[in-house]
């Protein structure tokens, strides 16, 4: 989270998210649904979404099988079909949290996310209430492996790339929305398979959390995180690292 990179600041705790891969793998699973029904095309070659949710699949080692049954089953007559909705609203201390949700029962979505911050000293707000609160980028994570550091961001800049960060695993690429394609197709002509890829909320700024009402956020990103129709979850809570290691431990 903060006093990191701008992506640890909205990533959920990776250690956490390590411990519930089956709802991980269900998310994927729904992604790579939605992006079947809404790009119009089972080719991850003829439709973006696809091809990105293909690629997160494959980065959080979601079997072959499981992507391609997926795909069959969401291109044929039948099937699930699912909502796209989105919620605004704030958490203890102010922290403001945008959230992604594929549906197939919006009425049940609604009542679940609004009892997720009545129940944890939260409140839901207004559609676009936090418009100026987060602003959507691309993002790539990139293994390191043997890269350099300097070729790369040189390809990339080429191909829309506006930012970097390097941690002690990954490249950290950030582009504008409307360059997610084009430095996609470069990292594919560099033969370069992200991590994880996709657009994200990235916040504008961050919002403090103290120490008193830290657990209790935390419980809500939980909770929300934990529904079963919540695709991502986006904050701009400032943590310290002694504070997480304390909840998590």
């Amino acid at each position: 989270m903060a006093g990191h990179s701008k992506w640890a600041n909205i990533k959920h705790r990776k250690g956490a998210q390590d411990a519930k891969r089956g709802k991980i793998f269900t998310k994927l699973v729904k992604e790579i649904t939605v992006a079947v029904k809404v790009g119009g095309s089972a080719d991850p070659d003829f439709n973006s979404r696809l091809r990105t949710a293909v690629l997160n699949a494959r980065g959080q080692s979601l079997p072959r099988e499981t992507i391609d049954r997926a795909i069959k089953k969401a291109s044929g007559a039948g099937g699930e079909e699912y909502v796209e909705t989105t919620f605004e609203g704030y958490g203890p201390d102010g922290v403001a949290i945008f959230v992604e949700c594929a549906t197939d029962n919006n009425t049940r979505t609604v009542a679940n996310i609004r009892m997720y911050f009545n129940k944890n000293g939260g409140s839901l707000g207004n559609h676009g209430c936090l418009q100026t609160v987060f602003e959507r980028k691309g993002v790539f994570v990139v293994p390191k492996g043997g890269l350099d550091t300097d070729e790369l961001m040189m390809d990339l800049i080429d191909a829309g790339a506006e930012d970097f960060e390097v941690t002690e695993e990954d490249f950290i690429i950030y582009c504008a929305m409307t360059d997610f394609g084009g430095v996609q197709k470069r990292l594919a002509e560099l033969s370069l398979e992200p991590r994880e890829a996709g657009l994200q909320r990235l916040p504008t700024h961050t919002k403090e959390v103290s120490a008193e009402r830290f657990s209790q956020f935390m419980k809500l990103i939980d909770a929300i995180d934990d529904d079963d129709d919540v695709q991502k979850v986006y904050h701009n809570a400032e943590v310290s690292d002694e504070l997480l290691e304390s909840y998590e431990g």
